[in-house]
């Protein structure tokens, strides 16, 4: 039979290894501090793309299509930076609100740029921010206490 063999007394504490959520933290601070900028750029950088691209329907890039990419880009930047920092800071039901808003009008967004009706794009928005809703509260729900306080 196998066993575990035996371990040094000069391991790291359990603190060390894990994050507050109690799973192992395998990044650094710095890397969560480089994460917490990035991820928002990039989010930003793909979807003013995306956006702009739907718009010139496979014609040629010109500067308006360019700028309208750019200024999408930095309102998503700016809106997705803004319900992050709301989010942690209210309850679940407006946490999952917040969440679903801009899910769903920023697909309604991109979905309008196709040359879909204002009527289709609404109903696609809702619809999406309406799943995302129903998925975010359930999650949210499953993880804070009877007083509405996040479990760590």
């Amino acid at each position: 039979m196998a066993h575990a063999a035996p371990a040094s007394g000069r391991g790291t504490s359990r603190a060390a290894v894990t994050g507050p959520s109690g799973l192992p933290d395998v990044f650094s601070a710095r890397t969560h501090r480089v994460a917490s900028v990035a991820v928002p750029v990039v989010l930003g950088l793909v979807y003013g793309y995306w956006a702009a691209a739907n718009r010139r329907e496979g014609g040629e890039i010109t500067g308006w299509n360019l700028l309208f990419g750019f200024v999408t880009a930095i309102a998503f930047m700016v809106l997705y930076v803004a319900v992050r920092a709301l989010g942690s800071r209210v309850r679940r039901e407006l946490h999952a609100v917040l969440w679903a808003a801009f899910v769903g009008s920023a697909l309604g967004f991109l979905y309008s740029q196709s040359d879909n009706t204002v009527l289709k794009s609404t109903a696609m928005g809702v619809a999406v921010g309406a799943v995302c809703f129903l998925v975010l509260f359930y999650r949210y729900y499953t993880h804070e206490d009877a007083e509405g306080h996040r479990i760590r």
